[in-house]
């Protein structure tokens, strides 16, 4: 794969450094080596890729990763660095916006008595997070809503942290690469506990010989402000998760509260011990009492 010393590009910081490398196209090659890989495939020439990946400018909040069409092929790329079991139901609000997108744009007639020929979708996600998940995994729309239905969606889920998937790394060098990099940011982060100097030590140990290398010097302030938005973000989300888990044990905990309240309402135990007990308040026992049609002692 030849190298472009030149290349450079004025990045949008917030976008992914995956969809700064992958979904760039400066970086044709780049994609190129990753869907052959991906797809066991040997394609040759960079501008047979055709992106038409969504811009929140013009859908707003609907904005996926990475998409490309290569000659019948719709491919619908994610990247994601915590575990969404509901990326399906995401690639479909996608693929829906790029088929109307792709519709409005070719000679497909919505109306026609003739089968209209569509690029086939093929939807990956790539997953680099701290969880521990299989190398590969399927997600289905269908497991949403218990399996069965009309509509499907299926997503692969490929593992790309440093030292998984071997054989996709291998013939991939840049995926190998990125993977090294975040390993590397990773590593320089738990030594020197600040993540923009993680980043600087993590770019600036890369080795000469990495494809990726130049692009990364060349645009280092936009790489950096990249990881740090992600970094970000997944802070956020992490703080959410610790408040869902929080208000699921609160629900949790006032649920059985009601239950045990209940049951001794039900067997006429005085106001106060069912307070005692059951840690709800007078008006909460009261109201429960009420619901039930039994009286409070």
């Amino acid at each position: 794969m030849k190298r472009n010393n030149r290349k450079r590009v004025n990045p949008k910081y917030k976008d992914r450094v995956f969809k700064f490398i992958f979904g760039n196209p400066a970086n044709k090659e780049w994609t190129l080596a990753l869907y052959n890989s991906v797809n066991g495939s040997n394609h040759k020439n960079p501008d047979d890729i055709h992106f038409n990946t969504i811009d929140d400018a013009v859908y707003m909040e609907m904005k996926n990763d990475v998409s490309f069409i290569i000659l019948d092929e719709m491919n619908l790329w994610e990247h994601q660095s915590s575990f969404n079991p509901n990326m399906p139901m995401r690639f479909l609000s996608y693929g829906s916006r790029l088929y109307d997108n792709y519709i409005a744009t070719s000679e497909y007639s919505r109306y026609s008595s003739r089968l209209q020929p569509l690029p086939k979708p093929n939807c990956l996600c790539f997953y680099n997070g701290t969880a521990e998940q299989p190398e590969r995994q399927v997600l289905k729309l269908s497991d949403a809503f218990g399996g069965g239905g009309d509509i499907e969606v299926k997503v692969t889920m490929l593992n790309i942290n440093y030292g998984k998937n071997q054989a996709l790394m291998d013939t991939c060098r840049p995926l190998g690469e990125y993977a090294w990099l975040v390993e590397k940011v990773r590593q320089h982060q738990r030594e020197l506990r600040n993540f923009e100097a993680a980043v600087d030590a993590a770019i600036d140990e890369m080795p000469d010989d990495f494809v990726i290398r130049e692009f990364l010097f060349a645009n280092r302030a936009g790489v950096k402000a990249m990881f740090l938005t992600e970094y970000d973000e997944e802070r956020e989300k992490e703080l959410l998760r610790r408040e869902e888990r929080r208000v699921t044990r609160q629900e949790t905990e006032k649920e059985i509260n009601e239950r045990v309240a209940t049951d001794m309402l039900k067997k006429n135990y005085p106001l106060e011990a069912i307070k005692d007990i059951s840690k709800l308040s007078e008006a909460a026992i009261r109201k429960l009492a009420k619901s039930i049609g039994v009286a409070v002692l």
